[in-house]
């Protein structure tokens, strides 16, 4: 990994830190990856300032494919001063790359399917995992048609279908950056120690989402080698560190 605490600090924005944005360099070239909190104003401002500077050629983002054009037509009502009303940091990096190639890089996809399927049978997973990965797995691909729908209702009519209400913080996009900063560490941090409260090793939950940064990390690298212009690729902050491992590797 080069270089990403010196492309952090060039910017003067406390939302902007390693623990959130690096630049990785793998064997195709450069990626820049930003870890969101989803919905989070230090999120959203942190992708648009970063895309506003980098100018990518390409926008990975953590969604399905057949999320895409809903997200898009929430990035049609955002503006230079306000951020779009639905969709978050997803939302927001498309409206702040508008000449940019957007492409979802998260499961349900063939390629996620195929990975999972060979890595339970594999490791001779238990009946009853393997029934929760499945049953975690029709929960996604019904999420993700459900944006699908919504997407085509919102282009029909002249209305904006929402799948879910924005999640709210202790924070606005108005707050000062050093107060949304710190927000989202507190918040990320409580999350963090949460979950290393539980014991999640060889569980559905584990096998579903290691499987899913496998295939991301793949995704990333087919459109790195693709492509000679800067990929920014806008993911979950749980995910960035191993993501940024496995495209350094």
């Amino acid at each position: 990994m080069d270089e990403s605490p010196s492309f952090a600090a060039s910017f003067d924005d406390p939302r902007i830190t390693p623990q959130f944005c690096q630049r990785v360099t793998g064997a195709a070239g450069d990626y820049y990856l930003l870890g969101v909190v989803h919905d989070h104003p230090a999120s959203v401002a942190r992708v648009e300032r970063v895309l506003e500077s980098v100018d990518p050629d390409t926008l990975a983002l953590e969604l399905p494919t057949a999320a895409l054009p809903l997200y898009r037509a929430y990035a049609r009502e955002g503006t230079d001063e306000t951020p779009p009303r639905f969709g978050g940091e997803m939302s927001a990096a498309i409206s702040a790359a508008p000449d940019a190639t957007t492409v979802g890089i998260d499961a349900p996809n063939w390629s996620f399917l195929r990975r999972l399927v060979t890595r339970l049978i594999a490791d001779r997973v238990s009946t009853t995992t393997a029934r929760r990965v499945i049953s975690s797995l029709g929960g996604a691909t019904r999420e993700a048609l459900t944006c699908r729908i919504a997407a085509t209702l919102t282009h029909a009519t002249s209305m904006t279908v929402a799948c879910d209400d924005p999640i709210e913080y202790g924070c606005e996009h108005t707050d000062p950056p050093a107060e949304q900063a710190a927000h989202e560490r507190s918040h990320v941090a409580s999350v963090q120690a949460l979950l290393g409260s539980v014991q999640t090793a060889d569980s559905a939950l584990t096998y579903r989402d290691e499987t899913r940064e496998h295939c991301m990390v793949d995704r990333l690298e087919a459109l790195r080698a693709t492509t000679d212009g800067a990929v920014v690729a806008v993911i979950g902050v749980d995910h960035l560190e191993t993501i940024a491992d496995g495209l350094s590797a």
